[in-house]
C-alpha cells in the first residue's frame, strides 16, 4: 500500500526501475533488429538473383 501515499516519481523511478530497459529503448531495439533482418533478407535475395543471372549467362555463352 506504499503506492497510495504518493511521493517523488523521479526518485521512485530511479530506485525501483533502475537498470530496466525503458519502453522507448525496447521499441528502438526491436526496430533495429527488424531493420537488420530485412536488410539481410534483401542481401540474400540479391545474391540469389545475381547467381541466377550468372548461371544463365554461362549457359548462353556456351
Amino acid at each position: 500500500m506504499k503506492w497510495l501515499r504518493g511521493g517523488n516519481d523521479r526518485q521512485t523511478a530511479s530506485t525501483t526501475y533502475s537498470g530496466q530497459e525503458s519502453a522507448t529503448e525496447r521499441k528502438a531495439r526491436k526496430e533495429q533488429a527488424k531493420t537488420r533482418k530485412r536488410r539481410a533478407q534483401g542481401v540474400a535475395e540479391a545474391a540469389r538473383a545475381g547467381e541466377a543471372w550468372e548461371v544463365e549467362e554461362r549457359r548462353r555463352t556456351r
